[in-house]
């Protein structure tokens, strides 16, 4: 078991994600930054789509109940202690019996991963152990005085002699493809897309990166009828500053879709601070 002794601003249990059920209208959710969780799966013996700790910005402090093998990965942290003793990220670390790992707010990124030997063993919702922060499906987000159960490790920890850099931070280039609407919008408005810079906006969550930047106009301005979004998804509301729609996003929306953003590339947007300067680079040949 796991002691929460600080839950910090925001949480969560994230897995590989509930794929499959968009025709139910659930979201996939999972981890946002999906590389660094499963990298920090490899390094503590467990399958790359185990549960762990998705934390955000500031932090959380944990106190183990038995011995662990931990890993921690993703954002840059300020500290990151057992016991008060500094350890490395991005390498598999022991957590003696009792002992409490404590996660320092992060200064380059947005989220820190913490996988543990043997899995978070939350009950599964959907094939997941993902929290989803739209639907509410899953375990909801940590509290402090929360309790989590851990699983049965299931090999060794991965032999590594390097730990793996945190997120540098930095004005970000993000791939887009050519969405199913993107006829609805001007010539003017997608020069505009691939060639003006865009910043992350605070109102940014789980559920999408909201940027701000220049309005891109409608060739239509008519109303759509809801229709299906993927993950990476470019909407412009009528507004006209787009969002790129995240692993909670809504799996409808009745706005039009301008792009899709490689899906390599989201672990950058989700890494990336509010005031981020975004830009977008035409990945293929198709735009017209």
């Amino acid at each position: 078991m796991i002691d929460v002794l600080r839950a910090g601003a925001l949480t969560t249990v994230q897995d590989g994600g509930r794929a499959g059920h968009a025709h139910l209208g659930v979201p996939a959710a999972g981890a946002l930054d999906g590389p660094a969780l499963r990298l920090a799966n490899r390094l503590v013996g467990n399958d790359e789509a185990a549960a762990g700790l998705e934390i955000t910005v500031t932090g959380c402090r944990l106190r183990f109940r038995r011995a662990v093998m931990v890993a921690v990965t993703g954002a840059r942290t300020a500290r990151l202690t057992v016991d008060g003793r500094s350890v490395d990220a991005g390498v598999p670390v022991p957590v003696p019996a009792g002992a409490v790992l404590d996660v320092g707010r992060a200064t380059a990124g947005v989220r820190t991963y913490l996988a543990v030997a043997g899995g978070l063993d939350v009950p599964a919702v959907l094939g997941s152990r993902s929290t989803d922060t739209l639907s509410g499906l899953g375990p909801p987000a940590l509290r402090d005085g929360d309790v989590l159960p851990v699983g049965t490790p299931q090999g060794p920890p991965a032999p590594v002699w390097f730990t793996v850099p945190a997120p540098a931070g930095g004005a970000i280039e993000l791939r887009v493809l050519p969405g199913p609407r993107v006829d609805w919008f001007t010539a003017a408005a997608l020069t505009t897309f691939t060639s003006a810079t865009y910043t992350v906006s605070p109102k940014s969550n789980r559920v999408a990166a909201r940027l701000t930047g220049p309005r891109l106009t409608r060739a239509i301005d008519g109303e759509l009828p809801s229709e299906g979004l993927v993950l990476g998804a470019v909407q412009v509301p009528a507004g006209g500053e787009p969002l790129v729609f995240l692993a909670d996003h809504p799996t409808t929306g009745g706005y039009p879709v301008i792009g899709v953003v490689e899906p390599a590339d989201l672990p950058l947007l989700a890494q990336s601070r509010p005031g981020t300067p975004v830009t977008f680079r035409r990945g293929a040949d198709a735009w017209t």
